[in-house]
């Protein structure tokens, strides 16, 4: 598939959008230097492409009792594909388990989990994470400070 052609212009609809993604059109198109009609066909025709795939709220973790985040390193016994998807699914049904990427390096995944404090991401770990497809061990790393998350300007 091609890669969908952007100019200076829809960069900057990007970039206004994930620092905030509710503003009306009108401002939008004011803040990158253009008419509200222009940024309107624009902001369509990201969407259209699947450059721009939704929109959502940024929620506040200490409001929900889920500011406690751990970063868990796991090794897999196979990594062939079908193990792999195995995993994959699996991961997706476990709720505080926020992120999930596939590394290349001394582990194979890596997880970011939210849970409400230290006892309950023990629980987690206990009853989900460790019974997950093809785990042969697990190393987490329990954030002490999050100093930039998503939300933030992108670079682009």
């Amino acid at each position: 598939m091609a890669q969908f052609h952007m100019d200076s212009f829809d960069h900057a609809i990007l970039r206004q959008l994930a620092v905030d993604g509710r503003g009306r059109v009108t401002e939008l198109a004011n803040r990158i230097g253009l008419t509200k009609s222009p940024t309107q066909a624009r902001l369509r025709r990201l969407e259209a492409a699947g450059v721009i795939t939704g929109y959502r709220a940024l929620i506040d973790p200490n409001q929900i009792d889920a500011a406690h985040i751990a970063f868990v390193e796991i090794k897999l016994s196979d990594t062939r594909e079908m193990a792999l998807r195995a995993f994959n699914e699996a991961v997706r049904k476990v709720p505080e388990i926020e992120e999930c990427h596939l590394i290349a390096g001394s582990f194979d995944y890596l997880l970011k989990v939210r849970s409400r404090d230290i006892a309950s991401y023990r629980r987690v770990l206990a009853e989900h994470i460790s019974g997950l497809p093809h785990i042969t061990s697990t190393s987490t790393h329990v954030v002490m400070e999050a100093v930039k998350e998503t939300g933030a300007q992108p670079s682009f």
